[in-house]
């Protein structure tokens, strides 16, 4: 995969609208393109990941620990798959595994953080997106709140 390749794979990534293109070009150097067979795992529950991966093609499940039979699929180009992962080195809540063949661009941690250090504005749109798809969360546990039993 091309460097011109990969920044328009980040481009179409929901977080990573927040880089702009040179930012983008620069997370595409550091990136790696990673592929997975069918039923592999990409991350399990209790990894602490070293980035976030965003999808090219294929489908993923997300399974919480026991949810092997309802497991959350994701197909959409552009997902970015462990987002936090960027920012904070943490134990993931939830196994991702290939449904099919997989092709992610797996972003760095550390280059992530070695652009927001260099860019403080990035680093301030990374917390303010972070904090906005938090607030979701949990705007979303709170209207289900009342029907988990």
């Amino acid at each position: 995969m091309q460097l011109d390749d990969a920044a328009t794979i980040l481009g179409r990534a929901d977080f990573f609208e927040i880089c702009d293109a040179e930012q983008r070009r620069l997370l595409a150097f550091a990136s790696e393109r990673t592929r997975f067979r069918p039923g592999s795992v990409i991350y399990r529950s209790g990894d602490v990941p070293e980035g976030a991966h965003v999808l090219v093609s294929g489908t993923v499940a997300t399974l919480r620990e026991g949810g092997e039979d309802d497991p959350f699929l994701v197909h959409e180009e552009g997902a970015v798959l462990g987002a936090m992962a960027l920012v904070v080195a943490r134990p993931r809540p939830v196994t991702v595994k290939a449904v099919d063949a997989v092709e992610t661009l797996f972003v760095p941690r550390t280059a992530f953080m070695k652009l927001a250090q260099q860019y403080p504005d990035l680093a301030a749109r990374a917390a303010d997106k972070i904090r906005g798809e938090l607030a979701g969360y949990l705007g979303a546990i709170e209207r289900v709140r009342g029907r988990i039993g």
